[in-house]
């Protein structure tokens, strides 16, 4: 079996390519010419770089493929240009799945995410619970909401894609940082002395990982599955990290107001500087919604598993340090 995996140089993307070879799996990946694959270095992975918005390097990737993993996608919570995003999330999906529709692969896995899944504090959200495009609270919400749009278009139009959505993945390898190993660096550094409150569903990226391949064997075609585990607001999450760093948490809560007052001025700094604020007025907004979930589906269904959270922080905290992070001057 030889599968594609877009995206294969991030953090999510790397821990699927390693599960893939561990299954024995023949690996292609699919990334930028500017993209960091000193992690395939040791692996017998076949790198192609290209890009998912030009169809040339589409039809190369997708030749000879019978599985594919699409999980390339912009995840930043500010971005200069929102249309680049949108290109990136929405029209490099949809192109995607159909080089490969054309290029006759049999089985299509898409990487979505929660912010597509309606949720309250009341009732986590499952599967069945659709996010609405005028609820959305940022660019990135947006473009994973029509992006997933697109893909039941193709669903309907009989191509073989099962989605999954996965929540906030923490672990090791978040090379990047993406903006929740930011946020774990920040405070491991002591540069995050207070925080603005918020509910999210947290899962190992192992775990992540290992359900993509789950829902490759064992999914449904036409149906989607969320790939997550515990509901815990951001307060208890840190007395997680407080635990296995042995760093004290923050302990000053910002209200909402004060919040987003920072975020606007961080917004404005982002548009001087064309560089990324510390606060951004979508990372706000975002913090305003009850994102958490349910995943009986995919454990039921899939037998996705579901590693203990501070595991998976532990390796995130013990990766972070071993690679420099945490000290002045690192690849932050």
């Amino acid at each position: 079996m030889r599968a594609l995996v877009t995206g294969g140089s991030g953090f999510i993307g790397g821990h699927i390519v390693n599960t893939l070879l561990q299954k024995g799996v023949d690996v292609r990946v699919l990334v930028r010419p500017t993209s960091n694959t000193s992690t395939f270095k040791e692996c017998d992975v076949e790198v192609l770089c290209g890009d998912i918005t030009e169809p040339a390097s589409l039809r190369e990737a997708v030749h000879g493929v019978d599985l594919l993993f699409h999980v390339a996608a912009d995840y930043r919570l500010w971005v200069p240009d929102p249309q680049r995003m949108h290109a990136t999330n929405v029209e490099g999906t949809v192109q995607v799945l159909r080089a490969a529709s054309d290029a006759g692969v049999s089985r299509m896995i898409y990487t979505s995410s929660v912010v597509t899944v309606r949720g309250s504090r009341e009732t986590p959200g499952t599967e069945a619970d659709f996010m609405v495009l005028e609820k959305c609270r940022s660019t990135y919400q947006r473009t994973k909401v029509l992006a997933e749009k697109a893909v039941w278009e193709l669903i309907a139009k009989g191509m073989p894609i099962t989605i999954v959505n996965p929540s906030t993945p923490i672990g090791a390898g978040d090379r990047r940082p993406t903006p929740t190993g930011r946020l774990i660096v920040d405070y491991l550094t002591g540069r995050l002395p207070a925080f603005l409150d918020m509910d999210l569903n947290w899962v190992s990226v192992e775990d992540v990982a290992a359900g993509h391949w789950l829902a490759a064997k064992e999914g449904r075609i036409g149906e989607r599955y969320i790939l997550g585990h515990a509901n815990l607001s951001l307060g208890e999450f840190f007395r997680i990290l407080a635990d296995v760093s042995g760093q004290p948490a923050p302990k000053v809560r910002i209200p909402y107001a004060v919040a987003w007052m920072a975020a606007l001025v961080g917004n404005l700094y982002g548009r001087i500087t064309a560089r990324e604020p510390q606060a951004t007025l979508d990372g706000v907004r975002m913090a305003g919604l009850p994102m958490q979930y349910n995943s009986r589906k995919a454990v039921e269904q899939l037998g996705f598993p579901q590693t203990p959270l501070p595991r998976a922080v532990a390796e995130a905290v013990e990766w972070f340090r071993k690679k420099g992070y945490t000290n002045k001057g690192g690849p932050l």
